[in-house]
Protein backbone atom coordinates (compact mmCIF):
# COMPACT_ATOMS: atom_id res chain seq x y z
CA UNK A 1 0.00 0.00 0.00
CA UNK A 2 1.36 3.30 -1.26
CA UNK A 3 1.59 6.33 1.59
CA UNK A 4 0.42 9.47 1.60
CA UNK A 5 1.05 12.77 4.15
CA UNK A 6 -1.61 14.40 6.14
CA UNK A 7 -0.29 17.96 5.14
CA UNK A 8 2.44 19.52 6.93
CA UNK A 9 2.16 17.34 9.95
CA UNK A 10 4.33 14.58 8.69
CA UNK A 11 2.14 11.89 9.55
CA UNK A 12 1.47 9.09 6.84
CA UNK A 13 -1.31 7.04 6.06
CA UNK A 14 -2.55 4.93 3.55
CA UNK A 15 -3.31 6.04 0.59
CA UNK A 16 -6.67 4.71 0.46
CA UNK A 17 -8.67 4.95 3.64
CA UNK A 18 -11.57 3.29 4.39
CA UNK A 19 -15.22 5.72 5.74
CA UNK A 20 -16.90 3.54 8.45
CA UNK A 21 -20.01 5.40 8.29
CA UNK A 22 -22.19 2.59 6.12
CA UNK A 23 -21.47 -0.08 8.80
CA UNK A 24 -23.65 1.55 11.23
CA UNK A 25 -26.40 3.00 9.43
CA UNK A 26 -27.67 4.92 6.08
CA UNK A 27 -26.72 2.04 3.77
CA UNK A 28 -29.44 -0.24 5.04
CA UNK A 29 -28.84 -3.64 7.12
CA UNK A 30 -25.50 -3.84 8.49
CA UNK A 31 -24.06 -6.73 10.22
CA UNK A 32 -21.11 -5.60 12.93
CA UNK A 33 -19.32 -9.23 12.78
CA UNK A 34 -19.21 -8.45 9.08
CA UNK A 35 -18.10 -5.01 9.81
CA UNK A 36 -15.11 -6.06 12.32
CA UNK A 37 -14.40 -8.39 9.67
CA UNK A 38 -13.78 -6.32 7.00
CA UNK A 39 -11.92 -3.34 9.41
CA UNK A 40 -9.26 -6.15 10.13
CA UNK A 41 -8.80 -6.99 7.07
CA UNK A 42 -8.44 -3.63 6.00
CA UNK A 43 -5.43 -3.62 8.35
CA UNK A 44 -4.30 -6.87 6.63
CA UNK A 45 -4.02 -5.12 2.99
CA UNK A 46 -2.52 -2.05 4.68
CA UNK A 47 -5.27 0.39 5.00
CA UNK A 48 -3.80 2.85 8.33
CA UNK A 49 -6.47 5.58 7.81
CA UNK A 50 -10.05 5.01 9.13
CA UNK A 51 -12.58 7.34 9.30
CA UNK A 52 -16.08 7.99 11.68
CA UNK A 53 -18.06 10.57 13.40
CA UNK A 54 -19.57 10.42 16.87
CA UNK A 55 -23.32 10.87 14.77
CA UNK A 56 -22.43 7.68 12.95
CA UNK A 57 -25.06 4.97 14.68
CA UNK A 58 -24.91 7.66 17.52
CA UNK A 59 -22.04 7.03 18.60
CA UNK A 60 -22.31 3.31 17.96
CA UNK A 61 -19.69 3.51 14.73
CA UNK A 62 -16.95 4.99 17.50
CA UNK A 63 -17.52 1.78 19.45
CA UNK A 64 -17.49 -0.75 16.79
CA UNK A 65 -14.39 0.83 15.38
CA UNK A 66 -12.76 1.04 18.80
CA UNK A 67 -13.62 -2.74 19.35
CA UNK A 68 -12.37 -3.58 16.03
CA UNK A 69 -8.86 -1.99 16.34
CA UNK A 70 -7.88 -1.92 20.01
CA UNK A 71 -5.40 -4.82 19.06
CA UNK A 72 -3.49 -2.65 16.60
CA UNK A 73 -3.76 0.05 17.51
CA UNK A 74 -0.20 1.49 17.23
CA UNK A 75 -0.40 0.56 13.61
CA UNK A 76 -3.36 2.75 12.41
CA UNK A 77 -4.35 6.35 12.59
CA UNK A 78 -7.99 6.85 14.18
CA UNK A 79 -10.26 10.09 12.09
CA UNK A 80 -13.45 10.95 14.23
CA UNK A 81 -15.73 14.26 13.72
CA UNK A 82 -17.99 16.41 15.87
CA UNK A 83 -20.18 19.29 14.94
CA UNK A 84 -22.82 18.19 13.94
CA UNK A 85 -26.61 17.35 16.28
CA UNK A 86 -29.05 14.71 15.40
CA UNK A 87 -32.44 14.22 17.28
CA UNK A 88 -32.93 10.89 18.84
CA UNK A 89 -34.90 9.55 15.76
CA UNK A 90 -32.12 10.39 13.78
CA UNK A 91 -32.79 13.98 11.69
CA UNK A 92 -29.85 16.00 11.60
CA UNK A 93 -31.20 19.71 13.16
CA UNK A 94 -28.28 21.52 13.40
CA UNK A 95 -24.47 22.81 14.41
CA UNK A 96 -22.39 23.08 17.35
CA UNK A 97 -19.23 24.60 17.20
CA UNK A 98 -18.63 26.20 20.40
CA UNK A 99 -15.52 25.34 22.27
CA UNK A 100 -17.73 23.78 24.96
CA UNK A 101 -19.32 21.42 23.07
CA UNK A 102 -15.87 20.51 21.16
CA UNK A 103 -14.08 19.50 24.59
CA UNK A 104 -17.46 17.39 25.55
CA UNK A 105 -17.47 15.95 22.14
CA UNK A 106 -13.55 14.59 22.38
CA UNK A 107 -14.14 13.05 25.56
CA UNK A 108 -16.82 11.28 24.70
CA UNK A 109 -15.17 10.27 20.99
CA UNK A 110 -12.37 9.08 23.62
CA UNK A 111 -14.49 6.99 26.03
CA UNK A 112 -16.35 5.39 22.81
CA UNK A 113 -13.24 4.80 20.62
CA UNK A 114 -11.22 3.55 23.82
CA UNK A 115 -8.47 5.22 22.87
CA UNK A 116 -6.29 7.85 25.05
CA UNK A 117 -5.32 10.14 21.92
CA UNK A 118 -7.54 10.98 18.94
CA UNK A 119 -4.95 10.68 16.03
CA UNK A 120 -7.13 13.52 14.00
CA UNK A 121 -10.23 15.45 15.30
CA UNK A 122 -12.38 17.20 12.68
CA UNK A 123 -15.05 19.78 12.41
CA UNK A 124 -17.78 18.07 10.82
CA UNK A 125 -19.00 20.89 9.36
CA UNK A 126 -18.87 24.67 10.44
CA UNK A 127 -20.81 26.52 12.55
CA UNK A 128 -22.49 29.34 11.36
CA UNK A 129 -23.24 30.72 14.21
CA UNK A 130 -19.89 29.91 15.91
CA UNK A 131 -16.55 32.08 14.45
CA UNK A 132 -14.45 29.22 13.24
CA UNK A 133 -11.47 30.77 14.97
CA UNK A 134 -13.31 30.33 18.63
CA UNK A 135 -13.64 26.55 17.56
CA UNK A 136 -10.39 25.48 15.91
CA UNK A 137 -9.22 27.28 18.70
CA UNK A 138 -10.63 24.76 21.20
CA UNK A 139 -9.73 22.18 19.02
CA UNK A 140 -6.12 23.42 19.43
CA UNK A 141 -6.57 23.64 23.09
CA UNK A 142 -7.35 19.32 22.71
CA UNK A 143 -4.05 19.20 20.82
CA UNK A 144 -2.12 20.90 23.75
CA UNK A 145 -3.50 18.91 26.23
CA UNK A 146 -2.38 15.98 24.72
CA UNK A 147 -6.18 14.33 23.65
CA UNK A 148 -5.87 15.35 19.84
CA UNK A 149 -2.90 14.46 17.31
CA UNK A 150 -3.80 16.38 14.67
CA UNK A 151 -6.71 18.46 13.39
CA UNK A 152 -9.30 18.58 10.60
CA UNK A 153 -12.39 20.27 8.99
CA UNK A 154 -14.99 18.61 6.57
CA UNK A 155 -16.64 20.44 4.07
CA UNK A 156 -15.16 23.90 4.75
CA UNK A 157 -15.13 26.79 2.41
CA UNK A 158 -11.67 28.46 1.01
CA UNK A 159 -12.16 31.42 3.13
CA UNK A 160 -13.20 29.29 6.18
CA UNK A 161 -10.13 26.90 5.76
CA UNK A 162 -7.26 29.58 5.86
CA UNK A 163 -9.46 31.28 8.84
CA UNK A 164 -8.67 28.26 10.82
CA UNK A 165 -4.93 28.06 9.48
CA UNK A 166 -4.71 31.18 10.97
CA UNK A 167 -5.66 29.77 14.75
CA UNK A 168 -3.37 26.67 14.66
CA UNK A 169 -2.22 24.12 12.10
CA UNK A 170 -5.10 22.41 9.82
CA UNK A 171 -4.11 18.77 8.84
CA UNK A 172 -6.44 17.52 6.53
CA UNK A 173 -10.00 18.97 4.79
CA UNK A 174 -12.74 16.62 4.02
CA UNK A 175 -15.14 17.59 0.50
CA UNK A 176 -16.57 14.83 -1.58
CA UNK A 177 -14.71 14.29 -4.78
CA UNK A 178 -15.21 11.95 -7.26
CA UNK A 179 -15.00 11.92 -11.23
CA UNK A 180 -18.51 13.06 -10.94
CA UNK A 181 -17.90 15.87 -8.43
CA UNK A 182 -15.03 18.09 -9.03
CA UNK A 183 -16.69 21.57 -7.27
CA UNK A 184 -13.73 21.43 -5.11
CA UNK A 185 -11.42 22.62 -7.95
CA UNK A 186 -12.30 25.27 -8.22
CA UNK A 187 -11.64 27.49 -5.41
CA UNK A 188 -11.16 24.65 -2.46
CA UNK A 189 -8.37 22.25 -3.80
CA UNK A 190 -6.44 25.51 -4.78
CA UNK A 191 -6.46 26.60 -1.14
CA UNK A 192 -5.22 23.26 0.07
CA UNK A 193 -2.82 23.03 -1.85
CA UNK A 194 -1.63 26.51 -1.33
CA UNK A 195 -1.83 25.96 2.57
CA UNK A 196 -0.48 22.56 2.41
CA UNK A 197 -3.60 20.80 3.25
CA UNK A 198 -4.00 17.04 2.46
CA UNK A 199 -7.80 15.98 1.04
CA UNK A 200 -9.58 13.52 2.82
CA UNK A 201 -12.17 12.50 -0.59
CA UNK A 202 -15.52 11.13 0.93
CA UNK A 203 -18.17 9.52 -1.49
CA UNK A 204 -15.75 9.27 -3.89
CA UNK A 205 -17.71 6.19 -5.79
CA UNK A 206 -20.85 8.56 -5.37
CA UNK A 207 -22.62 6.40 -2.88
CA UNK A 208 -22.14 3.10 -4.54
CA UNK A 209 -23.13 4.27 -8.26
CA UNK A 210 -19.89 4.40 -9.94
CA UNK A 211 -18.39 1.15 -8.28
CA UNK A 212 -22.03 -0.48 -9.92
CA UNK A 213 -22.87 -1.73 -6.47
CA UNK A 214 -26.43 -1.07 -7.18
CA UNK A 215 -28.48 0.59 -11.02
CA UNK A 216 -31.67 1.11 -9.74
CA UNK A 217 -33.01 2.35 -6.28
CA UNK A 218 -34.97 -1.37 -6.16
CA UNK A 219 -31.83 -3.29 -5.80
CA UNK A 220 -30.86 -1.47 -2.44
CA UNK A 221 -32.58 -2.82 1.02
CA UNK A 222 -35.82 -0.85 1.77
CA UNK A 223 -34.27 0.68 4.81
CA UNK A 224 -31.46 2.33 2.66
CA UNK A 225 -31.41 5.88 2.70
CA UNK A 226 -30.21 6.18 -0.91
CA UNK A 227 -33.90 4.41 -1.18
CA UNK A 228 -35.68 6.55 0.64
CA UNK A 229 -34.66 9.93 -0.78
CA UNK A 230 -31.74 10.95 1.39
CA UNK A 231 -29.09 11.70 -1.60
CA UNK A 232 -30.67 13.85 -4.70
CA UNK A 233 -28.52 12.62 -7.17
CA UNK A 234 -29.87 9.38 -6.44
CA UNK A 235 -33.75 9.84 -7.45
CA UNK A 236 -35.85 9.87 -10.60
CA UNK A 237 -34.39 11.48 -13.66
CA UNK A 238 -31.34 12.52 -11.96
CA UNK A 239 -30.30 9.20 -11.05
CA UNK A 240 -31.01 7.93 -15.11
CA UNK A 241 -28.51 11.07 -16.09
CA UNK A 242 -26.21 10.45 -13.46
CA UNK A 243 -26.34 6.13 -14.03
CA UNK A 244 -25.75 7.19 -17.95
CA UNK A 245 -22.17 9.05 -16.79
CA UNK A 246 -21.56 6.11 -14.37
CA UNK A 247 -22.06 3.68 -17.29
CA UNK A 248 -19.00 5.65 -19.08
CA UNK A 249 -16.73 4.74 -16.19
CA UNK A 250 -17.92 0.71 -16.10
CA UNK A 251 -17.52 0.48 -20.01
CA UNK A 252 -13.78 1.56 -19.00
CA UNK A 253 -13.20 -0.57 -15.68
CA UNK A 254 -14.51 -3.79 -18.44
CA UNK A 255 -11.91 -2.61 -20.49
CA UNK A 256 -9.31 -3.25 -17.75
CA UNK A 257 -11.18 -6.41 -16.37
CA UNK A 258 -11.22 -5.03 -13.39
CA UNK A 259 -14.41 -3.52 -11.08
CA UNK A 260 -15.26 0.23 -11.70
CA UNK A 261 -14.65 0.84 -8.19
CA UNK A 262 -11.39 0.54 -9.27
CA UNK A 263 -11.32 2.97 -12.44
CA UNK A 264 -13.07 5.43 -9.70
CA UNK A 265 -10.59 5.69 -7.22
CA UNK A 266 -7.68 4.83 -9.84
CA UNK A 267 -8.37 8.51 -11.36
CA UNK A 268 -8.77 10.48 -7.74
CA UNK A 269 -5.07 8.22 -7.01
CA UNK A 270 -3.23 9.59 -10.03
CA UNK A 271 -4.86 13.02 -9.90
CA UNK A 272 -3.08 14.46 -6.92
CA UNK A 273 -0.69 12.89 -4.76
CA UNK A 274 -2.48 15.12 -2.00
CA UNK A 275 -5.92 12.97 -2.06
CA UNK A 276 -6.87 10.45 -0.16
CA UNK A 277 -10.05 8.66 -0.85
CA UNK A 278 -11.90 7.53 1.60
CA UNK A 279 -14.81 4.93 -0.16
CA UNK A 280 -16.93 3.13 2.21
CA UNK A 281 -16.94 -0.47 2.36
CA UNK A 282 -19.34 -2.72 4.91
CA UNK A 283 -17.97 -6.53 3.14
CA UNK A 284 -14.91 -7.89 2.94
CA UNK A 285 -15.01 -8.04 -1.29
CA UNK A 286 -15.81 -4.58 -1.58
CA UNK A 287 -13.04 -3.58 0.26
CA UNK A 288 -10.76 -5.59 -1.47
CA UNK A 289 -11.78 -4.29 -4.73
CA UNK A 290 -11.26 -0.49 -3.31
CA UNK A 291 -8.14 -1.67 -2.21
CA UNK A 292 -6.71 -2.87 -5.64
CA UNK A 293 -7.02 0.07 -7.47
CA UNK A 294 -3.87 0.82 -5.77
CA UNK A 295 -2.16 -0.97 -8.45
CA UNK A 296 -4.42 0.26 -11.61
CA UNK A 297 -2.64 2.70 -13.71
CA UNK A 298 -4.83 4.24 -16.18
CA UNK A 299 -3.99 5.20 -19.51
CA UNK A 300 -3.45 8.66 -20.24
CA UNK A 301 -6.58 8.58 -23.05
CA UNK A 302 -9.09 6.91 -20.59
CA UNK A 303 -8.09 9.36 -17.55
CA UNK A 304 -8.90 12.33 -20.50
CA UNK A 305 -12.17 10.75 -20.99
CA UNK A 306 -12.88 10.77 -17.17
CA UNK A 307 -12.04 14.16 -17.08
CA UNK A 308 -14.70 14.90 -19.81
CA UNK A 309 -17.75 13.57 -18.48
CA UNK A 310 -18.43 16.47 -16.41
CA UNK A 311 -15.32 19.03 -17.29
CA UNK A 312 -13.45 21.11 -14.95
CA UNK A 313 -14.95 21.63 -11.50
CA UNK A 314 -18.29 20.34 -12.97
CA UNK A 315 -20.84 18.07 -11.35
CA UNK A 316 -23.03 15.38 -11.58
CA UNK A 317 -26.94 16.13 -11.61
CA UNK A 318 -29.31 16.77 -9.30
CA UNK A 319 -28.18 18.66 -5.65
CA UNK A 320 -25.45 17.09 -3.83
CA UNK A 321 -27.01 16.41 -0.56
CA UNK A 322 -30.01 17.43 1.27
CA UNK A 323 -29.63 21.44 1.83
CA UNK A 324 -30.55 20.76 5.42
CA UNK A 325 -28.21 18.49 6.51
CA UNK A 326 -24.67 18.58 4.18
CA UNK A 327 -24.50 15.53 5.47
Amino acid sequence: MQLRALGPSGVQVSAIGLGCMGMSEFYGAASTDEAVRTIRRAVELGVTLFDTADVYGHGENERLLGRALAGVRDRVTIATKFGQIRSDDGDFVGFDGSPEHAHASCEASLRRLGVECIDLFQLHRVDPAIPIEETVGAMQALVDAGKVRLLGLSEASAEQIRRATSVAPIATLQSEYSILERAIEREILPACAELGIALLAFAPLMRGLLARRFRDLDDLDEQDSRRRGRYPRLQGEALRTNRELAARIWAIADGYAVGPAQVALAWLLQRDDAVVPIPGAKRVPHLEDNVASGRLMLARSDIDALDALVGPAGTAAGERLPLRTRA
